[in-house]
């Protein structure tokens, strides 16, 4: 399959992503607008403190007004390789430098409309140096056995998202 977009037009330019109206080929001919959002891409970490415990958040998140248990996660700043964003989130997030950064997987969060894409790592040999949150960030650092971050999906106390890829990716594969 060919994917052609012709004519984009910012709609929306933010501080996260931008929205686009471009034109596509229809898949039954002609042409048809669609929406999308433009990101720039983001990475996700699972941190392992040792064989058995990693490092969770608790991350304010206002858009769904609540507190979500997360993995540390940030975008990627213009020009930015995956695995230095991941260092650096690591580090502003939960404290901790890693050593050795393996990738995971790779994941699009939304591609009926969105071309984010989500580069996962695990984080191994932590060392803290202390947490450097942005002015926005609330962000409390929780240790968790694997096992219990396992159970913590299946009760549904993990809602997020990526966090739930990245650990059910990692305890599967």
């Amino acid at each position: 399959m060919n994917f052609h977009y012709q004519n984009p037009k910012r709609l929306f330019h933010g501080i996260l992503f931008d929205v686009l109206s471009v034109e596509a080929e229809h898949p039954k001919g002609g042409k048809m607008r669609r929406e999308l959002v433009d990101h720039p891409g983001a990475v996700v970490i699972l941190p392992f403190l040792n064989k058995e415990e990693i490092l969770l958040i608790r991350n304010k998140r206002d858009i769904v007004q609540r507190t979500l248990w997360e993995l540390p996660a940030g975008k990627l700043e213009k020009d930015e390789k995956p695995e230095d964003c991941a260092a650096r989130e690591l580090q502003e997030e939960t404290g901790y430098q890693g050593v050795k950064f393996t990738p995971l997987l790779n994941f699009f969060t939304t591609p009926g409309f969105s071309n984010e894409l989500i580069y996962g790592y695990v984080a191994e040999d932590l060392t803290h140096v202390g947490q450097n949150l942005d002015e926005s960030e609330e962000i409390a650092v929780e240790p968790t056995k694997f096992s219990d971050a396992l159970q913590m999906i299946k009760e549904g106390t993990i809602c997020d998202a990526k966090t739930i890829c990245a650990l059910l990716h990692f305890n599967t594969f």
